[in-house]
């Protein structure tokens, strides 16, 4: 797939990396694995020497002993003795600096601190002691978003402070996801669309295996994953296991009951038993996998609680894969498909109205998108996107079969929500397969 999009970061690595040549820069990347943080910046200095370094699940010294390799044959720099720290590395760097500027990145920065935590006060050092005279733009990358925030942003830790620029790059635009589709199916449908969204919820990788694999049609993309070999078969598992540890399977439970539609901690907690509430915290907290929904105008501290998974693959994932493992190691794909079938149209629907929500949170003059129910969940309002400045609000229903919407129902529900508009000119609408 070739590259697309992301412009306004590339101008802004580029608007750093000039930087550097008047004083050092350090660059904070972050996102979610796969979305091309990696490619981003191999794209943006394509014109210039990168000094670039993955950092792999080793020792130290073995990683300093590949590091060392590296600094060779891209900058030509010969270090004498074979070093055994990272932060003596990036001290000979630094210094080669001052006399040639230096991109360097670091990709998976957070597996540093795992390996040795004081690996990031070496690197404090190294960087307070020679940042003043070195021309030096290091780009910290890490897909593990709450360890790259401890990292860089609890006062206790030794970099906290030091990033010179935070940059998170986030999955494709609607738009962005339309038009890629439209390189490779002129012709596509709404449905293909939706099930593209669906599946790959933007993230680059995804979206590259199910397009460059021909898989440009909702048939297309439900068999890529339901294949011999597919990768989105264990994709969630290659994600979250290693992050998650010995506790997995209580997360993997918590996430697939959310995926399936149980949604509150008290409809989580009757099937797993006990008190989850710590495990959520976790999730939402810590790993960033997981909010807390509330309607509309609610009070932060309101009963109305709702959890949603961020992530569409791992929605996906966690709703008919994960849920059908069984089904999967008995290479009975062919009832897998069935299996999503039967599932799709409900679960498509609701992933429609998150399309709809990311869509309007995406036009320059929205200012909050979001969602209302009242405290029995009976009465919902799938879509309320609001311009402050121009005062508008638009109020819609979401639905697969237009026919279907009821707009006058949809006026009706939003009469406990009018006295929060005054002012405003309130547009109600419909919103279905063919508004994508």
């Amino acid at each position: 797939m070739k590259f697309y999009g992301r412009n306004q970061e590339i101008e802004r690595l580029l608007d750093l990396d000039n930087q550097s040549s008047k004083t050092s820069v350090f660059t904070l990347l972050v996102g979610r694995r796969r979305t091309g943080k990696t490619t981003l910046v191999k794209h943006a200095f394509s014109n210039k020497t990168l000094l670039y370094f993955f950092v792999s699940q080793k020792s130290e010294q073995l990683l300093c002993r590949e590091l060392q390799q590296i600094v060779e044959a891209t900058l030509g720099l010969h270090l004498y003795g074979q070093a055994n720290k990272v932060s003596d590395i990036l001290r000979e760097v630094m210094i080669f600096s001052k006399e040639h500027q230096v991109t360097f990145m670091i990709d998976e920065f957070q597996r540093l601190y795992e390996i040795n935590p004081s690996i990031m006060s070496e690197i404090q050092n190294v960087w307070d002691g020679e940042k003043e005279s070195a021309h030096i733009h290091l780009i910290a990358c890490g897909s593990v978003y709450s360890m790259m925030l401890k990292i860089f942003r609890d006062k206790k830790e030794p970099l906290f402070g030091r990033a010179t620029a935070e940059l998170r790059l986030l999955p494709f635009s609607t738009e962005l996801l339309k038009s890629i589709l439209a390189d490779y199916n002129p012709h596509y449908t709404p449905e293909d669309l939706l099930t593209l969204y669906m599946i790959s919820g933007g993230v680059a990788k995804y979206v590259e295996l199910l397009l460059d694999a021909g898989a440009t049609t909702h048939e297309a993309m439900i068999n890529a994953v339901c294949r011999t070999g597919s990768v989105f078969l264990y994709e969630g598992t290659e994600l979250l296991v290693g992050e998650f540890g010995k506790r997995y399977q209580v997360y993997f439970s918590i996430m697939q009951l959310i995926a399936n539609g149980m949604t509150t901690q008290s409809q989580i907690d009757s099937v797993i038993g006990g008190n989850n509430g710590r495990y959520l915290a976790t999730l939402e907290e810590e790993y960033t996998l997981i909010r807390k929904v509330r309607p509309m105008f609610a009070k932060p501290n309101s009963q109305g609680i709702k959890y949603a998974l961020h992530d569409n693959f791992l929605m996906f994932w966690f709703r008919f894969i994960e849920s059908n493992r069984s089904v999967i190691e008995m290479e009975k794909y062919d009832i897998l498909k069935d299996i999503i079938n039967d599932g799709y149209s409900q679960f498509s629907g609701i992933m429609l109205e998150r399309y709809f929500r990311q869509k309007y949170s995406e036009q320059p003059r929205v200012t909050e998108v979001g969602n209302w129910w009242d405290k029995n969940s009976e009465n919902e309002i799938d879509v309320i996107a609001i311009e402050k400045l121009d005062k508008q609000v638009i109020v819609a229903e979401s639905k697969r079969n237009a026919a279907k919407i009821d707009l006058k129902a949809l006026e009706e529900k939003f009469a406990q929500l009018r006295p929060h508009f005054r002012g405003y000119a309130i547009h109600f609408i419909p919103l279905s397969l063919n508004d994508m």
